[in-house]
């Protein structure tokens, strides 16, 4: 108790000046203080003259603290007193009884004033707590319900591999096609944009009619409710849903084969053709969930990337632990990769450093070239094999650049054999080499697609939907929909579907419930909300959809030859470990082409 006068003596002593030092810093008084201090002979006989309704503290147990109470704010909370009441209170040679009461009267008043902050529903001026109760909504206005936590991690499990099955044919593993739910909030720049406005301005892979008879069928739904109506203006916090009939492409029917599984990392040799993660218009012809659907495994961690169409070496981390371990290795560049391909032309002898920037022309297509505003990179090659024809070149990238051996390759003028991208006519009569291109960015990524699409070979280029849509020109720019646009999109929609269709395919739709369960998405750069996706099992079906595109198009199957490029990830090496494959037969020396 004596302890606790001091501090309240020691308090008021400091804040009747102007300026405090504490710990060599000067500290100015905010506001004076309105208890003086009067005759005090000793820290036992302490008597406070109180002037005003004010008495300083922030709590009983604080008081105990000595200069702790002083380095934060303090709160000055009105108590009723008398202005002439004295307080007399003796510490050390006084009964306990007056000491103790006046602790009491301390713990209390403290006590009543923290719960009041505590609860401030009960106090007048007090503030609603958040979520305490549900907004009034206006007539004619929309509830709009808060956002959901989103998902930590990308984390997929038995109900995501269990939305459809596998079938090969051809040499070919297939996905029966399937009704995915595509899911997301709206984004900042949709803010006061009806649906209509949105679909014709930004998910252009489907016309306009499509989204129109969609919504009459209920598959698109704004925060969990059916919208047949696309005039609907969107809000902050709207969570939009769509549900579409899903095809994937078909990958090569290789196994994926297992060459270490040790509880601490996972390695395999992925074929060509198959991407690592699900992307674009893929998802269960991807390594992740061929290992999840066909041999149980899941919660990998990815430790590196190969691109879709490169074979070999591939490392996961069984653990969190173990995958911040690699990440170190990564970033120290301790792991040594060594990649061999098969390129166009006689290859020079010896060894070949290539040290030439790199920047990626577009993030959403993927496509670099030599720059010099790009990123330092630098490769070791060194040729293995020549055949008259084609040469195998043995890879070192030093650096992990966005397809750095694809683009040093084709700068050096001898391009991977089969590359479809790198080593199109699109980039010139030289290919690019020596950095030489004549045309501009945008130039370049239409002549790449307008060739593919001639070949009818945009298979192989990893472009979304919306985004070919968008740089090929194939759809007009949409202009922003008039008010009488509805409903001649729909009598044109409704000339298109029978009612029998229509009816079927809601059925279809609906005929098994959704099973729960979130998939981070992708993030748009220049946008401050991130997008999301999430599935939605419905149903697995060979039976053609009435709205699905896809399902009106017999499209021909690609060969194993146009699914494979001759470049592989040979050998992973790092400190304590090294993993690597047999060579793939294009690269052995008695490989003849076709």
């Amino acid at each position: 108790m004596v302890r606790y006068i001091k501090n309240i003596f020691y308090v008021l002593q400091i804040f009747n000046k102007r300026e405090i030092t504490l710990n060599n810093r000067t500290l100015s008084r905010a506001r004076p203080c309105n208890a003086q201090l009067t005759n005090v002979t000793n820290y036992s006989d302490l008597i406070c003259k109180v002037t005003k309704e004010h008495t300083l503290y922030n709590s009983v147990n604080e008081l105990s603290s000595g200069p702790r109470l002083h380095q934060n704010h303090f709160t000055v909370m009105s108590h009723t007193m008398e202005s002439t009441e004295m307080t007399r209170v003796s510490a050390v040679n006084t009964s306990n009884t007056s000491v103790n009461s006046t602790t009491d009267e301390l713990k209390e008043t403290c006590k009543r004033k923290s719960e009041e902050k505590e609860d401030p529903e009960k106090s007048s001026r007090g503030k609603r707590r958040r979520g305490g109760g549900k907004k009034q909504l206006r007539t004619g206005e929309r509830y709009i319900p808060p956002p959901q936590k989103r998902n930590p991690g990308v984390s997929f499990s038995k109900e995501h591999f269990d939305e459809t099955t596998y079938y090969f044919e051809g040499g070919l593993r297939k996905v029966r096609p399937y009704y995915f739910d595509f899911k997301t909030y709206c984004k900042g720049r949709w803010i006061g944009k009806t649906l209509l406005e949105v679909f014709s301005s930004e998910f252009r892979a489907e016309p306009l009619e499509y989204y129109v008879m969609a919504s009459k069928l209920g598959r698109i739904r704004l925060n969990e409710t059916p919208m047949d109506d696309l005039s609907v203006t969107l809000r902050n916090n709207d969570f939009l849903r769509n549900t579409v009939h899903r095809h994937e492409p078909p990958v090569v029917g290789r196994p994926l084969e297992i060459l270490e599984d040790n509880g601490e990392v996972l390695v395999v040799d992925k074929p060509a053709s198959m991407p690592v993660h699900p992307c674009g218009r893929f998802r269960h012809n991807t390594v992740i969930f061929i290992l999840g659907k066909e041999r149980g495994i899941c919660g990998l961690h990815t430790v590196h990337r190969l691109d879709r169409l490169t074979s070999g070496v591939l490392l996961f981390a069984r653990t969190l632990e173990v995958s911040q371990k690699l990440d170190v290795l990564v970033r120290d560049r301790q792991l040594e990769k060594e990649y061999v391909c098969r390129v166009e032309g006689e290859f020079p002898e010896g060894e070949i450093i290539c040290e030439e920037p790199i920047l990626v022309v577009s993030f959403k297509v993927g496509l670099c070239r030599v720059h010099p505003k790009g990123k330092d990179c630098r490769t070791v090659f060194q040729r293995l094999s020549w055949n008259g024809h084609s040469s195998v070149v043995r890879c070192l990238p030093l650096t992990g650049r966005t397809h750095q051996i694809r683009v040093h390759l084709q700068f050096l003028g001898y391009p991977i054999l089969n590359d479809p991208v790198y080593g199109s006519s699109a980039w010139g009569p030289q290919r690019a080499k020596g950095g030489l291109m004549g045309m501009s960015d945008d130039e370049l990524l239409k002549a790449i697609l307008e060739e593919h699409r001639l070949k009818e070979s945009l298979h192989l280029l990893d472009i979304p939907d919306e985004v070919l849509v968008q740089v090929s020109n194939v759809q007009t720019d949409a202009q922003t929909p008039q008010p009488e646009l509805l409903p001649r999109v729909c009598n044109s929609v409704s000339s298109d579907c029978t009612r029998s269709d229509v009816e079927q395919s809601v059925n279809q739709v609906h005929s098994s419930p959704a099973l729960p369960g979130a998939v981070p998405g992708p993030t748009d750069e220049n946008d401050d909300q991130t997008e999301s996706t999430e599935s939605s099992h419905l149903a697995a079906t060979n039976t053609k959809d009435p709205l699905c595109s896809e399902c009106k198009i017999v499209r021909p199957d690609p060969t194993e030859k146009e699914l494979i490029m001759y470049l592989h990830a040979l050998r992973y090496k790092g400190p304590d470990f090294e993993y690597s494959t047999r060579l793939p037969d294009w690269a052995k020396d008695e490989w003849i082409e076709d």
